[in-house]
């Protein structure tokens, strides 16, 4: 009998499954597009149907129905098969008795906090005050059941007992981030909390948010789970699995902090918002990487963003920080204007839909909006400075000069400054942030090769894993693991999963030879061009001729490889 992935290949061609995320356009027997891993201007991306499969001559992204699903959602195999699987009409096999026995690690935490928003949805139908709380933010009952809102009591081990009950370990119930242990045993994290589940972009429940429902003056006003083997901040963004038609429908996004503004927003029918609650977009401490990975996943949705964070010092800096990043990506940034002290969850309770509407369509560009802050009431000197320090950094996280021209003579109008007075300023912002620009730069490089490299690696190695497994082999597992040496620990706690996958994908397959043959090559290709680089950077420092030769001669070995195994495909 047919695997699922067989069933979903049979139903689903590649054009089905890319052209419902991405526009293409024919290219002869092709389709070509702009990449959505990385930011171009003409398009390099295509995609072959004979094959099955996409290839970036930009970026060298590659793949196939299943790689695609999963780094443009941001997700494992089993996301990816899920969302095909729904998309195809599959059937995905259920819980029985024998599967449960099988599933790995993650597959047991995932169906913990399933059970466990069960369990919190379930308690919300007896907590009244509660449920009053929700009803006077202005939630109705229909948002509360699509975001599967619930509630636990401040009671110690409700969760705990609930989920022992249902024959959950005291490592997995720990690991999913449900429970803490101490000396006297274990304690639910969340108590006496109105409860948010967050979902990965497959629906899947991966972590919750949870918030205080009466105020003790100790504890925390909103608590979210800590990372675990499901939970990564850096890939997530609370509403995308039901924002993400939305927005590709209406080519915009809109972004705010808190879960109360994202369900109130959806609620006035602006099914396009995310939220940063439990993720961390907007967290300082947080690498540049985090930032560029999460707002990677709406960019491949839709350019432009509206940010609509508090007007306060925490959503100016929130502001802040995501608005330069996506410019630098390429996006196109605007900011809703809010009154003071109020949020879009205010606004929209005393407001309603119509004032959210109205501040949504007068948001202005971020530039454009943070000018007008700067001048509002100040004197034109003091405004001067300003414009300097908290305006044209934006200016400069622009990539387009013709972009930066237009910025400009934009604030020049505004001000009434010289845009000379404003280009020299410019000048110097640039030179002052010139690490920071280069830091971002290099986390965008960062983030779309491990976009092209992750997927080969993965798949590589859960080939070997599973050749290591068995007694009749068809490929030689030490081939991969000497070549994926370096890497190959970064993905021993996910072993089983990767198995899972490859069982799935070549369970009787004639092309597993095939396969890792080309995906030999390609990872060499792109081992190759790191090497490429780096050499290059150290070609521009040195001052030694022997020395300069010797590199020279490196790199001309390196283009030689890479010729040698194009000829070979």
């Amino acid at each position: 009998m047919n695997s699922p992935v067989d069933k979903i290949k049979e139903r689903l061609s590649i054009e089905d499954v890319v052209s419902s995320y991405i526009k293409l356009e024919r290219a002869g027997a092709n389709l070509k597009a702009k990449c959505p891993f990385h930011s171009e201007k003409t398009p390099s991306f295509f995609v072959s149907p004979s094959r099955g499969s996409y290839y970036c001559f930009g970026c060298g992204a590659s793949g196939d129905i299943f790689t695609f699903v999963e780094e443009f959602e941001g997700l494992d195999f089993k996301g990816a098969l899920k969302i095909l699987a729904d998309k195809a009409g599959v059937v995905l096999e259920v819980y029985t008795k024998e599967a449960k026995e099988k599933e790995s690690e993650k597959e047991k935490l995932y169906r913990a906090m399933e059970e466990s928003a069960k369990f919190f949805e379930s308690n919300l139908k007896e907590a009244k005050d509660a449920e009053t709380y929700l009803k006077s933010r202005g939630l109705n009952e229909q948002s509360i059941k699509d975001f599967q809102i619930g509630f636990i009591k401040n009671d110690w081990r409700l969760l705990y007992s609930h989920l022992k009950n249902k024959g959950f370990s005291d490592i997995e119930i720990e690991k999913a981030g449900l429970a803490k242990k101490t000396d006297k045993g274990f304690y639910d994290r969340f108590r006496g909390r109105i409860i948010f589940p967050i979902s990965d972009t497959s629906g899947r429940v991966i972590a919750f948010s949870g918030r205080l429902l009466v105020d003790d003056g100790k504890s925390a006003k909103y608590l979210n789970s800590p990372e675990t083997p499901i939970f990564s901040k850096s890939s997530v963004l609370f509403g995308l699995d039901k924002a993400k038609e939305s927005i590709r429908k209406n080519n915009f996004s809109i972004l705010v902090e808190g879960q109360m503004d994202l369900v109130l927003s959806h609620q006035a029918g602006y099914r396009n918002t995310v939220a940063t609650s439990g993720t961390a977009l907007s967290d300082s401490t947080v690498s540049k990487e985090n930032v560029i990975n999460n707002l990677g996943l709406i960019r491949r949705l839709s350019d432009n963003i509206v940010l609509a964070f508090d007007a306060d010092k925490a959503g100016f800096n929130a502001s802040n920080r995501a608005g330069k990043i996506a410019l630098s990506l390429g996006m196109d940034v605007k900011v809703a204007s809010l009154p003071e002290g109020v949020d879009p969850a205010d606004l929209i309770l005393n407001g309603g839909p119509d004032a959210w509407r109205e501040a949504i369509r007068n948001s202005k560009h971020i530039i454009e909006f943070m000018s007008a802050q700067v001048l509002k009431n100040k004197d034109m000197r003091k405004a001067g400075r300003e414009i300097k320090d908290l305006v044209l950094p934006f200016v400069n996280a622009l990539d387009s000069s013709i972009e930066k021209m237009h910025f400009i003579k934009k604030i020049s109008d505004l001000s009434g400054i010289m845009e000379s007075a404003l280009q020299d300023d410019l000048k110097k912002v640039e030179a002052e942030l010139q690490a920071e620009t280069e830091d971002i730069k290099t986390a965008r490089v960062n983030v779309e090769k491990k976009l092209r490299k992750d997927p080969i690696e993965r798949r590589l190695l859960g080939i070997a894993f599973w050749q290591e497994s068995i007694q009749k082999k068809i490929v030689d597992p030490n081939i991969i693991f000497e070549k994926l040496a370096k890497v190959k620990e970064n993905y021993q706690n996910i072993k089983e999963d990767l198995i899972y996958e490859i069982e799935e994908f070549y369970g009787g397959s004639e092309n597993l030879e095939k396969d890792v043959r080309e995906m030999l090559f390609n990872i060499e290709e792109e081992y190759l061009s790191e090497e490429l680089l780096q050499i290059m950077v150290k070609l521009k420092n040195i001052k030694d001729k022997t020395e300069e030769m010797e590199i020279l001669k490196k790199i001309n070995e390196i283009n030689k490889r890479k010729e040698e195994i194009k000829s070979k495909r």
